[in-house]
């Protein structure tokens, strides 16, 4: 069953590029002999032509993050793992990638401005105002999550701690993806200047990189950076860690993108490679010698009560592993940057999410693999499925556990540096500032004031023990996340409509997302605000959905009026 399930998922991804991709890439116009914006507007900051290999594995890992892998294990223990892998195929295939495409497509088409941008023109300058505020809030908050997730996985166990053999292997975890993260920033720094200074060809540059980058694993286990390698900050070594992270984010958003952001994007995507290849032989070999049978039920009921009912709370918890809002702001604010010719959305945008079905099923494994609900966390889960499978390849359990938990800390990377930058965009397009240098710095110094102070906070939970900030409004932004996804779903069935286009394809998903997020953010308000969670993130949840209402309303009313393009639109529109 286990071989079926996956085998079977990665023929029908591999289908829908062939047909579905090709349909959708005639529907959407592409055409190379149109120059596109990395072309027209190259500064060698931001807009710069890049090679499909490279960007594919920059905006690949950009959008995998740890959504893909957390949410399908979250889903698939609350509900069981049938509902959730017909959720990541058919929504990968239908909704995701033909949300990322064509929010790509969009953005080529309009000088790769932002979605959020795109919406002025399309729709009204009020709406573009309520989008754009709401987008740089939800990265501003991606930004303070991921700051706190990295920074955890960065904190090895102290010494009094290493009590047994778990907290011992989470030591030297917690080392290992601290040196070979660290290793891999210097690895991306070299590789820039190879090939942007030296001219170097990429492949020749792959050929010497890639090796190094597995060898930075080698040197995270020779040299685990320990406590008392590290200072204590305001009384935590993760304090320090996010300090480091803070100018981290700081230098990847202000440098030109080849110099850091573009190589170690591109150089970790072959980790994440590794992991999805050596997972998934694993697991072939594993269900083929009959040494990974499925304990979990496929169906568990209609109700979890976690997450509450199977609808809207599957598609709200998969979200990255089958569509998310935040791949729009990536595939418009820096993959559009940087694409050579408009054929190549249908391998950066499409095939990118495709993969990461691949890997949302890889994590769903895990799941079906347990024999009860666990205790562990998502990642931890996922690390222990990838150990098992990497165990029966011949290589050590422990060795597959630590690469798992260093694929997820660099998934959790990528997706930091590269939402800072994102937000940096956003207040630029808000603001109306340059790109030189000094207003680059402004502008990401002011969207990193709320999460470096945000970051060090504790506040009590609903028991009154203290918890991280952003966990008190977690529960808002998993729908807050699709919400995104079916504005931009909006935003792109506008455009398609006002210029007489087909779009009936975009149109499905729209409607199935706008119903599916307008009715999450209605129960969490309804239920929150009656007492039965936080009355903060009831508020937080009503002001969402008015905002979803809003945006949609507004659309909806440009659409009844006479569909005309609008004034001197832009070419190829």
């Amino acid at each position: 069953m286990l071989i079926f399930i996956f085998i079977g998922g990665c023929i029908l991804f591999a289908l829908a590029y062939r047909w579905y991709g090709a349909f959708l890439a005639r529907e959407m116009k592409l055409d190379d002999a149109r120059p596109t914006p990395a072309h027209t507007q190259r500064d060698g900051v931001d807009y710069a032509p890049t090679p499909n290999a490279v960007l594919f594995g920059h905006h690949f890992s950009s959008i995998a993050g740890a959504g893909p892998i957390v949410g399908p294990i979250l889903a698939g223990m609350a509900f069981g793992w049938l509902p959730a892998a017909l959720w990541i195929v058919i929504g990968s295939i239908f909704v995701g990638g033909v949300h990322d495409f064509t929010a790509m497509v969009l953005s080529v088409r309009h000088g790769s401005r932002s979605v959020g941008q795109i919406c002025r023109t399309l729709v009204n300058p009020f709406t573009y105002y309520m989008f754009l505020l709401f987008v740089l809030f939800a990265l501003v908050y991606v930004v303070i999550v991921f700051l706190d997730l990295t920074a955890s996985s960065f904190v090895p166990v102290t010494a009094e701690a290493m009590v047994n053999d778990a907290t011992r292997l989470a030591a030297k975890q917690g080392g290992v993806v601290a040196t070979a993260s660290l290793t891999y920033v210097v690895l991306a720094l070299l590789y820039g200047f190879a090939t942007n200074r030296l001219r170097m060809p990429v492949w020749a540059a792959s050929l010497v990189f890639v090796p190094l980058i597995f060898g930075g694993l080698w040197i995270g286990e020779m040299f685990p950076l320990t406590v008392d390698h590290l200072p204590s900050l305001f009384g935590s070594v993760k304090n320090f860690w996010c300090v480091i992270l803070l100018l981290y984010c700081l230098l990847a958003s202000i440098l030109p993108v080849w110099i850091l952001l573009q190589p170690r994007d591109y150089l970790s995507s072959y980790l994440l490679y590794a992991c999805l290849g050596a997972g998934g032989l694993g697991l072939l070999v594993a269900g083929a010698t009959g040494q990974a049978p499925v304990q979990y039920p496929a169906f568990l009921g209609w109700h979890d009560a976690q997450l509450g009912y199977l609808f809207p709370a599957l598609f709200i918890t998969i979200a990255c592993g089958a569509v998310s809002g935040f791949h729009s702001i990536v595939s418009s604010g820096t993959s559009a940057k940087q694409l050579r010719n408009e054929s190549a959305a249908r391998v950066i945008g499409y095939g990118s999410m495709l993969v990461e079905g691949v890997l949302a099923l890889l994590s769903l494994a895990a799941v079906m693999l347990l024999a009860g609900k666990s205790s562990q966390t998502p990642i931890q889960t996922f690390a222990n499925g990838i150990g098992h499978f990497v165990s029966v390849l011949g290589l050590p359990s422990s060795l597959g556990t630590t690469f798992g938990m260093l694929a997820v800390s660099t998934f959790i990377l990528t997706t930091l540096d590269t939402c800072t930058r994102l937000a940096r965009f956003l207040l630029q397009e808000l603001l109306g500032l340059s790109s030189r240098l000094l207003p680059r710095i402004c502008a990401t110094l002011a969207v990193m004031i709320v999460p470096a102070f945000v970051v060090f906070q504790e506040i009590p939970g609903p028991n009154g023990v203290l918890i991280p900030a952003w966990k008190a409004i977690w529960p808002a932004f998993g729908a807050s996340n699709q919400l995104l996804a079916a504005l931009a779903l909006v935003v792109v069935f506008t455009w398609l409509r006002r210029n007489g286009r087909r779009c009936w394809y975009v149109g499905i998903p729209m409607i199935f997302m706008c119903f599916t997020t307008v009715t999450a953010l209605a129960q969490l308000a309804w239920l929150n605000m009656r007492g039965a969670g936080s009355a903060f993130v009831g508020w937080v949840s009503l002001v969402l959905l008015v905002l979803a209402l809003v945006v949609i309303g507004n659309a909806a009313w440009v659409l009844t009026r006479r569909l005309t393009p609008p004034t001197a639109p832009p070419p190829g529109a």
